[in-house]
């Protein structure tokens, strides 16, 4: 299984604010609305919509419209792209992929 670390950056960097942590473990409670988000945080719903833009870009929830009203918009996690936040960091990070350095340059293979 290749690594992907771009995935693995991006989903990092939008994980490392700890309101987008929260806002994503409260997506795996089910589908959630920004008012619903907004309240439970005691945080202003324009801060809640910048939070989950960030993590709808990184892939880490998916939005779905309001069949009545489009102006409605609820997220979801995105569990394929969960899933491998959970696999990939776990492989990268897996100490038995650290191998013993051989060098290839420098005054010590030079001397050889």
């Amino acid at each position: 299984m290749p690594i992907e670390i771009e995935k693995i950056s991006q989903s990092l960097k939008a994980l490392s604010d700890p309101k987008r942590m929260l806002l994503l473990d409260l997506t795996r409670s089910g589908i959630q609305c920004n008012c619903e988000f907004a309240q439970l945080l005691n945080t202003p719903a324009n801060l809640i919509s910048h939070h989950l833009r960030i993590l709808r870009k990184a892939g880490l929830v998916k939005i779905e419209r309001d069949p009545k009203d489009a102006r409605w918009i609820y997220y979801t996690i995105n569990l394929e792209m969960y899933r491998d936040l959970h696999d990939n960091p776990g492989i990268f990070f897996d100490t038995s992929r650290i191998q013993p350095r051989q060098l290839t340059c420098g005054l010590s293979v030079a001397a050889k």
